[in-house]
């Protein structure tokens, strides 16, 4: 049996709509209500990836002005869209996957799941949904990967600055927690301050040991991986070999 994929039709995007574009012409075609997904936290080796989904309103344009990618805006902008788009949104939802979690299934992986989450959590069905960069198997509704989606479409655009804004400020809660890895400054990417401190003081239980930095680190101090690391890795071995680990 072959199965259809249910594709948008073709519409031409007036360039004036700028990212409204693209999920206004869904909603005309009748493929509405479009959630956006994006992530924070995938390339950062310690703290946890958190992935957010949003609908909004097609005519909210303008009660939104300046939302775009996260990373591109200011710390002081993306608290005031942050605001915004929870006060204006249709709906949204966003889900905290731990350093734990991430090491035991690998960060790709956490990061698919953890995108199935965020769509199955909305109140609001979608119609239609639009991803950050690559296809997503498994979602509750229609999918398309859209090329630098937060720049793109808004929806995608204001789940990064949910997913960014509170992943920051996890990370500058657990500064005080962790004082000395400075995460309040590097939010737990991989810097020449995080790297010093790494050296310094070793792994904390917020580091993601199956990153190859933190794991050196961890030998250098004479710690052990954690268990999960040892799991992910005969995980990893059954997905490539197709069958258990000897």
């Amino acid at each position: 049996m072959i199965t259809e994929v249910l594709r948008p039709p073709r519409v031409v995007l007036r360039r004036d709509t700028g990212n409204w574009g693209l999920q206004t012409a869904l909603h005309r075609r009748g493929l509405g209500p479009v959630a956006g997904v994006d992530e924070a936290g995938r390339g950062a080796c310690a703290g946890p990836l958190v992935i957010a989904s949003c609908v909004l309103r097609p005519g909210d344009a303008a009660r939104l002005d300046g939302l775009t990618d996260s990373k591109l805006m200011t710390p002081a902008a993306r608290d005031r869209m942050f605001d915004l788009v929870r006060a204006r949104a249709v709906d949204y939802a966003v889900v905290v996957v731990p350093a734990a979690e991430v090491d035991l299934m690998g960060v790709h992986v956490a990061n698919i799941e953890g995108m199935r989450r965020a769509v199955a959590r909305l109140a609001t069905h979608p119609g239609y949904v639009l991803v950050d960069g690559f296809r997503v198997p498994g979602l509750t509704a229609p999918s398309m990967p859209v090329i630098k989606g937060d720049q793109a479409a808004a929806c995608v655009a204001a789940a990064s600055v949910l997913a960014k804004v509170t992943r920051d400020r996890i990370m500058e809660d657990l500064h005080g927690e962790l004082p000395e890895y400075r995460f309040d400054v590097h939010k737990g990417y991989c810097t020449g301050l995080h790297g010093r401190a790494l050296r310094d003081h070793g792994p904390s239980h917020e580091h993601r040991w199956s990153y190859a930095n933190v794991a050196a680190a961890g030998i250098a101090h004479g710690l052990r991986a954690p268990h999960r690391v040892a799991l992910s890795v005969a995980a990893a071995a059954v997905v490539q070999n197709g069958e258990p680990p000897q």
